[in-house]
């Protein structure tokens, strides 16, 4: 009976291939399949930051994993998308599934891992994730001593992302997209547009860093970020 493989979910970082760990690296070169998730229209993100990286001679596996979808729409899709991961595990090969910034922090491995964790043994690997990385790019910092660290998805509603960036020191507002003038038009509404940094793209060859008010909102990529670091200074 042939041996289960195993499954690692390996956290690629933010974009720059030398934020990649060193134990990450070390997975990647020895794994005899590399699975990543990729749009049906475009090469993948987190095959591009390691793509020097691999060894030529190993098998390859995309799977699409589309956004925007209700769960119990998305469920039996992401249950089809991972299938040829579960095959190659059944067939005893290691496989090592790369994720953009951290697996477990907003990270499409989860996908897979809440799939099939149970069946085969599964190892996380952390990464740098665009929550470390957008920071240090802008060059601000985040939070000092005691402050209270808020991080929000742009989608959710109006009401809601108001309520939260009342309650706290500093915020992330992640995955802007189609949802960055409703982010902006509440920063102005709460007078936090002033302290809010925009940033696409953190650490890869094509950051940008763009003034809120100059941002084009029909050019606004899912990898955004608006970071909106604490007031305090100590």
């Amino acid at each position: 009976m042939t041996a289960k493989g195993r499954l690692y979910g390996v956290g690629v970082g933010p974009g720059d291939p030398e934020l990649l760990t060193l134990k990450a690296l070390r997975l990647l070169r020895a794994a005899p399949v590399i699975a990543y998730q990729s749009a049906t229209d475009k090469e993948s993100i987190a095959r591009g930051i390691v793509s020097q990286y691999l060894t030529g001679e190993q098998i390859e596996v995309a799977y699409h994993l589309p956004r925007a979808l209700e769960p119990e729409q998305a469920k039996d899709i992401y249950d089809q998308e991972i299938a040829p991961i579960a095959a190659h595990l059944a067939a005893g090969r290691d496989v090592v599934v790369l994720c953009e910034g951290d697996p477990f922090f907003y990270g499409s491995f989860m996908y897979v891992f809440t799939r099939l964790s149970e069946q085969y043994q599964t190892e996380v690997v952390p990464g740098v994730s665009s929550l470390m990385a957008c920071p240090v790019s802008l060059g601000v910092p985040f939070t000092y001593y005691n402050d209270i660290l808020t991080v929000l998805p742009a989608p959710l509603p109006a009401e809601e992302l108001t309520t939260q960036l009342l309650t706290t020191d500093a915020a992330a507002i992640m995955k802007l997209g189609r949802h960055f003038t409703k982010v902006r038009d509440i920063l102005h509404k709460l007078g936090l547009a002033s302290r809010a940094l925009y940033i696409e793209r953190a650490t890869m060859t094509q950051q940008r860093i763009v003034p809120l008010d100059e941002v084009d909102p029909a050019e606004v990529p899912y990898f955004a970020m608006i970071v909106i670091p604490t007031k305090n200074r100590l």
